[in-house]
């Protein structure tokens, strides 16, 4: 079997679809942590406070609540496109690194797939394990899908391993961006074409 020269469409819309969800989820992370408990409830919220979009909701909540339940909602999304980038990966060969690139950057390279492919599935798990052991659970989009246990110990293990797990994976998404602008901009080699659109 030829190997292919770039990758599958299929493999590309998932590698930007679960890059810009995670960019965004990390952002979103950041953002909802400042913000102060409690709060008065409204039933609607200008997102972000940027003036682009309002988001009404069938029942008020205070918008630390809110923000919280809307990383869960994509967050769960985000471990499900995972799961099938994972089973598109397994079942589609990846086309080979270039034969210009040295044996460093080569074991580099694979060694950072690998770590981000590992910290794509451990971030959200850590977090959907957050989320089953408060005493709120997760609601998909006002969806319920998992109960919360109200399990403190558990719950405050698996919030330690998740900002671990986010602080790692934001390494590693630093370094993916830095090496394709090496080549893009440096090397010259058109290793990004392998995973764009055009």
């Amino acid at each position: 079997m030829n190997n292919p020269v770039r990758y599958t469409k299929v493999a590309i819309a998932l590698h930007w679809l679960v890059g810009i969800g995670i960019l965004f989820l990390l952002a979103l992370g950041w953002y909802m942590n400042e913000l102060p408990k409690g709060g008065d409830k409204v039933a609607s919220f200008d997102l972000f406070d940027l003036g682009l979009y309002t988001v009404h909701l069938a029942e008020a909540a205070s918008p630390r609540t809110f923000y919280f339940n809307l990383h869960k909602s994509i967050g769960f999304t985000v471990f499900l496109l995972v799961g099938l980038r994972l089973y598109w990966r397994l079942m589609h060969q990846p086309p080979a690194l270039s034969q210009s690139l040295k044996r460093w950057e080569k074991v580099l390279a694979h060694g950072t797939h690998h770590l981000l492919y590992l910290m794509m599935v451990l971030m959200p798990a850590t977090g959907l394990l957050t989320t089953l052991y408060s005493k709120y659970g997760l609601h998909w989009f006002a969806v319920p899908v998992l109960p919360g246990l109200d399990e403190p110990g558990l719950r405050d293990f698996f919030v330690a391993a998740h900002e671990i797990s986010a602080i790692v994976l934001t390494v590693l998404i630093g370094l993916h961006v830095a090496a394709a602008l090496k080549h893009q901009f440096i090397d010259k080699d058109g290793i990004m074409k392998r995973m764009s659109f055009f």
